[in-house]
């Protein structure tokens, strides 16, 4: 189990490796972006083959080990959904680029014949308006796509905590121990819930302020 750990945060540090590459390749269909992009989703589907595998494996741990090495592979599931996260935006970016290079090209292709002054001042702030407000989309853009990234986080950290909860609690039962050390722990979970339930309300409201003010 150690040897399949060593090899899925080997794999995990390839693919951080390669989003890097693919952030900074330049467009176009002779950069390989395809081929780097198809190369980091086969890496993803052996991490999740390995993480299928330590799942068995924690299965057939001793008692006294069996959280510790759960929580080891719910780590590496964590990481593997973050990087997915991060593999979207970095799409998400360089559609973004693309688009904008295209519409660039389709205005500068365009034959325009010389207008009156007072026709050109009202087309270079209507131009400077327009990048405006493609700047404050692009940035209402980045903060929900980050905002889901960061529910998202919270929710599986949320499922990883109640499985160690889980864990803790039937330890806690096999010593005997007392029925206050119960009480905390619950009190500790609940804490857990207003907490994620907070972050979320707090990412809307700012989601919400963003899209009000900046558009």
């Amino acid at each position: 189990m150690e040897s399949l750990c060593g090899r899925t945060s080997a794999l995990l540090l390839d693919i951080q490796t390669r989003l890097q590459r693919l952030e900074r390749a330049p467009m176009g269909p002779a950069a390989g972006e395809d081929e780097l992009e198809a190369e980091i989703e086969a890496v993803f589907g052996e991490i999740a083959a390995n993480c299928d595998r330590l799942d068995m494996m924690v299965n057939k741990e001793p008692p006294s080990r069996r959280t510790t090495a759960k929580i080891r592979v719910d780590q590496l599931k964590y990481d593997s959904q973050h990087l997915k996260a991060a593999l979207r935006n970095v799409r998400h970016r360089r559609f973004q680029k693309e688009e904008e290079a295209r519409e660039r090209d389709i205005l500068l292709s365009k034959d325009f014949e010389p207008n009156e002054p007072d026709t050109s001042i009202m087309i270079d702030a209507a131009l400077q308006h327009d990048r405006r407000l493609n700047s404050a989309g692009r940035n209402i853009d980045e903060m929900i796509s980050t905002g889901s990234s960061i529910l998202s986080n919270l929710r599986d950290q949320r499922g990883m905590l109640k499985g160690v909860q889980r864990k803790v609690l039937d330890i806690i039962n096999t010593l005997g121990l007392s029925n206050t050390v119960l009480r905390l722990i619950e009190r500790r979970s609940g804490q857990d819930k207003v907490i994620l339930f907070g972050g979320m309300i707090l990412t809307c409201i700012v989601m919400f302020l963003v899209w009000k003010y900046l558009v």
